[in-house]
């Protein structure tokens, strides 16, 4: 007798939309490289990306110089003739190294420093004349249009702030459902606050420190708006949150170096404050974590920090990784509005370019063996009291799980455990990208708690058992498919009351590979899920001539 039934069909058709780019995009922009420059107020930036001819994309190579333009402006405003010239050649330097990449193009702009000197038009004249550089003045407008974009491709974020605290300026977005509502650019940022406060080489002491919150507060609320949504995120773009975020992660031993999506509550950042200021810059160059060309500026970074987290009353604070340069690459070569439309997206999008840049098996077998794996999830799911989130990781192991083979395939398990966990890829959080990746390699608990170890941190209760079931779901699929034909039509899936897990195929051809690999799979599976799968099969007739 039967106890419950189910039944998929599946589609042999590859998707029409390819990895990577889509629409017009994808013809005009595939197989370039091409180089960003960030002239920012307190660093300047190189990022040389490269898109491949399958639309793929990637950063081959990256630089940067700790300029402090801000701290160069002169009483008067103008940024000094030497200081122009030591610039050009730092842009200099940074084009020999996209010639050497053997870039298509190279995009240069400029940010608060250059923006509020009085000498500016001068000032790019002089940069343009050696360099051969076009550089574009950017807005604060700019700035922060540019920044949200860049959180928007690379973050799942609906509603929520997003900060950026550069150098010279501060700018500050709000989202609503992935929609910017409103946007502010402020001419404060870490270094020429330090500059105004006088926070030097020595410890700041508290009374500045409070005249120097009291009037950044007062200049945020000249924006009624930045008050008047508390509790949504605070999401970080820029050197001061990355800073902050590497001391807090040496500090707890975080078990990740990835910064993008490390989220801390705003009271780490008073106790980050009340441990930085006292020290003078030397002793602060010695805190793990912190780079010495930021000991100078980091106090009053978080001090704006602070204001803002504050003023917007944020429940929680979150880095973003990518930055200024991410925002106008992904604007200029890889334009997408729907990115603005849905959170899931990002995980989409970000799943296509990782398959495109690690091409390992037929594409054609990843979409099998996804819809196979979901579809068993569909059906066995419901009895298992499995977190609704445990679908998307299951969707996202399924179309991953072959990635480490572009290493090895003997090893493929280990390599794609690996490869998921430091290569950048967006649209989880750091627990959900360590359950994925333990997911897209199960080949067993041992194998699996052995991996886990170093990671035991970001897990939770019942987090191997889910890990355990989901393995084992994405093994049968890929049993089930394991000659890689695309055989199986359409599946039934039955669970009997003896607690047999009846897989009936309808298929184009003989599965006795995969009838093979089930068996071998069943004694695992039935531990896991206490189930035991029977693979049956009757073969279509084939079309007539």
């Amino acid at each position: 007798m039967l106890y419950r039934t189910y039944k998929r069909f599946f589609c042999r058709n590859v998707r029409n939309d390819r990895i990577g780019l889509t629409g017009g995009a994808e013809a005009l922009y595939k197989k370039q490289i091409i180089g960003m420059i960030d002239i920012g107020s307190n660093t300047v930036r190189l990022a040389v990306y490269q898109i491949t001819e399958n639309g793929a994309f990637r950063v081959i190579d990256q630089g940067r110089w700790p300029a402090r333009l801000s701290q160069k402006l002169t009483a008067g405003g103008e940024l000094p003739r030497e200081s122009v010239d030591e610039l050009a050649e730092v842009l200099l330097h940074f084009k020999r190294i996209c010639r050497m990449h053997r870039t298509t193009r190279i995009k240069a702009v400029a940010t608060a420093a250059i923006r509020q000197a009085a000498n500016r038009e001068q000032a790019l004249a002089r940069l343009t004349e050696v360099t051969g550089l076009t550089i574009e003045l950017l807005s604060g407008e700019d700035e922060a249009r540019f920044g949200s974009l860049a959180m928007l491709r690379t973050m799942d974020v609906e509603d929520g702030f997003v900060v950026d605290i550069g150098g010279g300026s501060t700018e500050i977005t709000l989202l609503r459902d992935r929609k910017i509502v409103s946007s502010v650019s402020f001419p404060f940022g870490c270094v020429n606050t330090s500059r105004r406060f006088g926070m030097k080489d020595e410890p700041v002491p508290p009374a500045v420190m409070e005249r120097a919150v009291s009037e950044l507060a007062a200049q945020l609320r000249s924006e009624p708006w930045i008050r008047s949504h508390p509790g949504l995120p605070l999401i970080g773009l820029g050197g001061t949150l990355r800073s902050f975020a590497k001391i807090s992660q040496r500090s707890i031993d975080y078990p990740l170096s990835n910064l993008h999506g490390y989220e801390f509550p705003p009271l780490a950042l008073e106790n980050a404050l009340q441990t930085l200021a006292p020290l003078g810059v030397e002793k602060r160059r010695k805190v793990p974590g912190l780079s010495k060309d930021r000991a100078d500026v980091i106090v009053p970074g978080l001090l704006i920090l602070q204001a803002v987290v504050q003023a917007c009353q944020a429940s929680r604070v979150v880095v973003c990784g990518a930055g200024l340069r991410d925002g106008i690459f992904f604007d200029a070569c890889l334009p997408a509005e729907e990115v603005f439309l849905s959170s899931r997206q990002v995980l989409e999008d970000s799943i296509r370019n990782l398959s495109a840049l690690y091409p390992t098996v037929p594409q054609a077998h990843l979409e099998q063996v996804n819809r196979l794996a979901l579809s068993l999830y569909d059906s066995l799911a419901p009895e298992a009291s499995l977190p609704p989130s445990s679908r998307v990781l299951l969707d996202a192991a399924s179309r991953l799980f072959r990635i480490g083979s572009m290493i090895d395939v003997g090893d493929n398990a280990d390599h794609t455990f690996y490869i998921l966990m430091h290569a950048h890829w967006n649209g989880l959080g750091h627990r959900e990208m360590l359950l994925t990746a333990a997911i897209a390699s199960y080949k067993g608990p041992g194998a699996m708690r052995s991996r886990l170890v170093p990671y035991k941190a970001l897990l939770r209760e019942g987090d191997f058992e889910r890990i355990s079931k989901l393995g084992m779901l994405l093994q049968l699929a890929a049993a089930l498919d394991r000659s890689e034909s695309q055989g199986i039509a359409s599946l039934d899936i039955t669970v009997e009351r003896s607690r047999q897990l009846t897989l009936s195929a309808a298929a184009n051809h003989p599965l006795h590979v995969e009838m093979m690999e089930v068996e071998t799979l069943a004694k695992d599976f039935k531990k896991s899920w206490g189930l035991s799968p029977v693979l049956s099969v009757s073969t279509l007739a084939p079309p007539p001539r």
